[in-house]
């Protein structure tokens, strides 16, 4: 059976690898850039499962799916490509700036909730947060959450290795590929994509292009509507690390991440920016400058670091109904979508590629269809 995946972002990546596992599927990914290009080069990959309000549904099963399949992904991969993927086991420590009541008793509930469902959480007070972290000196934060199994990952190392493990498994991977158009023999079918490169023909399309998922689901009259979010973010050297040289997780509070990336450099973002008129967002300087001194007011050592660059990002976020987007194109038995991840797409990358396997293989490998 022939499968398209159209899209090399970490979704895209994922979704070719956990399928190349799969006996009989012959796999095609087109994507009209470089892999990891767009929102995965820009995402900082903290995967937030245990330590996320979600608790139960969909939401919670596809974070606890990923969060697991991490695990053993990253050193298949690492084995597989000769590659390291920088992968942080050292866990997710939010920070908490309101000990109401009320806040603290929703925590509790929760580390509960974990417990209940296997997972690790800790409520840490100022004292404890002290010792363990003294790189943190805010006098608004009242304590922290630790997650211990929550964890941090380069987006774009784990994409590289997705594509080239793939590659090995027997993937075909065609970059600078632009879709045309989609043609349908019968009201039900896909058959054909029109390229820049030729015609190309599948049993399966399955659309992982983020953003570029809207108008390529235009051209078979199903219109995804996906629009752009702005992410900014920034790479900071102190030439140290912070705090405990052996103790270094991902630190977030008040939606900024502080993230670990080795040799005393620091990932710092991020930013959420809406368009204003149609979909052109020029990167807010003030936006990321406010990031910064949010970074800076929960480690003040960070004033003193250089920074080395800046970049940002577009996150493709599905209007009017929640985000990701996975399942049939409606009106069509042979196109999957698994698009419109917003600012969870590395974190359910996993989880999205064991869906869209299972859809195929239960549609017609070994079943007689």
């Amino acid at each position: 059976m022939n499968v398209v995946i159209i899209g090399c972002g970490v979704v895209g990546a994922a979704i070719a690898y956990e399928l190349s596992l799969v006996k009989g599927l012959k796999i095609t990914v087109c994507d009209r850039q470089p892999p990891a290009q767009a929102s995965t080069g820009a995402a900082l990959g903290v995967l937030m499962g245990a330590i996320s309000q979600k608790i139960k549904g969909k939401a919670w099963q596809m974070r606890q799916t990923s969060i697991q399949r991490y695990e053993t992904l990253i050193p298949e991969l690492e084995v597989l490509t000769g590659r390291k993927i920088p992968f942080n086991r050292q866990g997710i420590l939010m920070l908490l700036s309101d000990s109401s009541l009320e806040v603290m008793s929703g925590w509790e509930k929760l580390v509960e909730i974990r417990h209940s469902q296997g997972w690790d959480l800790e409520i840490w007070d100022t004292a404890k947060l002290q010792n363990i972290c003294p790189q943190i000196n805010n006098e608004k934060v009242t304590g922290a959450v630790y997650s211990p199994q929550d964890r941090q990952i380069d987006p774009t190392a784990l994409t590289l290795a997705l594509v080239e493990a793939a590659q090995q498994n027997g993937v075909t991977f065609k970059f600078g590929v632009t879709v045309l158009d989609a043609l349908t023999s019968t009201p039900e079918l896909c058959d054909q994509l029109e390229t820049t490169e030729g015609k190309i023909t599948a049993d399966w399309f399955v659309i992982a292009a983020g953003l570029g998922s809207t108008p390529l689901t235009a051209k078979l009259n199903q219109i995804i509507d996906i629009r752009p979010v702005l992410g900014q973010a920034l790479q900071m050297r102190v030439g140290h690390p912070l705090g405990n040289p052996d103790f270094q997780p991902a630190i977030t509070g008040n939606d900024v991440h502080i993230v670990p990336v080795g040799g005393g450099d620091y990932w710092v973002g991020a930013t959420v920016e809406f368009p204003s008129n149609g979909d052109e967002i020029p990167p807010n300087q003030e936006l990321l400058e406010s990031v910064r001194e949010q970074a800076i007011a929960f480690c003040p050592e960070l004033a003193t670091a250089s920074i080395l660059r800046t970049w940002s990002g577009l996150r493709p976020r599905p209007e009017g109904r929640p985000a990701p987007v996975i399942g049939k194109l409606p009106g069509f038995s042979n196109v999957l979508l698994a698009t419109g991840h917003y600012r969870n797409g590395v974190l359910l990358a996993p989880a999205t590629a064991y869906a869209i396997r299972e859809m195929i293989i239960s549609q017609g490998l070994g079943t007689g269809d």
